[in-house]
């Protein structure tokens, strides 16, 4: 993503010097000021508190890139393997404390980026408990997983929209910054050429901004928000056929196998690569 910015910039400034342009006109902090707080302040207006900081949070995800990579598809998938094939040898009932203290177990212990992720622990343990339970059809085990997936979709895709709002908002913001250049020119037309053109340059400048801001960086920005926020629902969803799988009866193996092909494909393990993966956990 800072590579792209970086040719974003480099792209326009380069092009506005190959014109003889001078860089220190669009320097107009008063015309920045305007449009990036008016921008802060409708997010503030329209978000609660719980949306910002997921903002903040998704911000410094895209920084990061995408954590779902092959390497964490195939941790994934060698924890459920190990804790499935505990549940086929010895019982489901023998995966309880797993379950119910993930922290303390022995194999979910072995996978701490799996425990940081609060839902998507709570997600397999949640479900497990159900099997565990039992008496639930695993049509009905599938619905709360997939009423699960949707209910935390949703909440993902909040700071998604808010930033998208923010984007879609700056053009206008930016004819706001220019209108006030504009006053700010009018009650100047007395004065010296130089002094005029130069406020009607910082009221363009605005608009120049404002529409920089929102194809520019705000939108990209979002859109990349929202490929992360894809690539994680993609990720429970791996996780929902392997479990969906087990709990029909298939061998924790296929399961995974199962779930090794709903896996995108530019992540996608090899067979063999998940079957050499697994092979070093507990065995049928």
């Amino acid at each position: 993503m800072i590579i792209g910015i970086i040719v974003v910039i480099g792209a326009i400034a380069g092009g506005y010097l190959m014109e003889h342009g001078k860089l220190l006109v669009l320097m107009q902090p008063a015309e920045l000021l305007i449009i990036g707080g008016a921008a802060l302040g409708t997010v503030l207006i329209a978000n609660p508190p719980y949306v910002l900081k997921k903002i903040v949070a998704n911000l410094v995800g895209t920084l990061k890139g995408s954590p779902f990579t092959k390497q964490k598809y195939l941790q994934t998938l060698q924890m459920i393997y190990e804790l499935l094939t505990k549940a086929r040898k010895e019982g489901l009932v023998a995966i309880e404390n797993d379950i119910e203290s993930p922290t303390e177990s022995a194999i979910l212990s072995k996978y701490p980026d799996f425990l940081n992720d609060h839902h998507l622990c709570a997600f397999v343990c949640d479900t497990m408990r159900m099997a565990v339970t039992g008496g639930i059809d695993p049509f009905d085990i599938d619905q709360m997983m997939e009423l699960d997936m949707e209910v935390h979709h949703h909440e993902q895709e909040e700071p998604v929209s808010a930033l998208s709002t923010m984007a879609d908002a700056l053009p206008g913001l930016g004819i706001v910054a220019a209108v006030l250049g504009v006053v700010i020119t009018m009650g100047s037309l007395g004065g010296p050429p130089e002094e005029i053109g130069h406020k009607v340059a910082a009221a363009l400048v605005g608009t120049f901004l404002g529409i920089l801001l929102c194809y520019g960086f705000v939108g990209p920005v979002a859109a990349n928000m929202t490929k992360l926020v894809e690539d994680e629902h993609a990720h429970v969803y791996a996780l929902r056929v392997a479990l969906l799988a087990f709990i029909k009866g298939t061998p924790p193996i296929m399961a995974v196998e199962i779930a090794r092909r709903a896996v995108p494909s530019r992540v996608r393990p090899t067979f063999t690569e998940l079957e050499s993966t697994c092979r070093g956990g507990p065995r049928e």
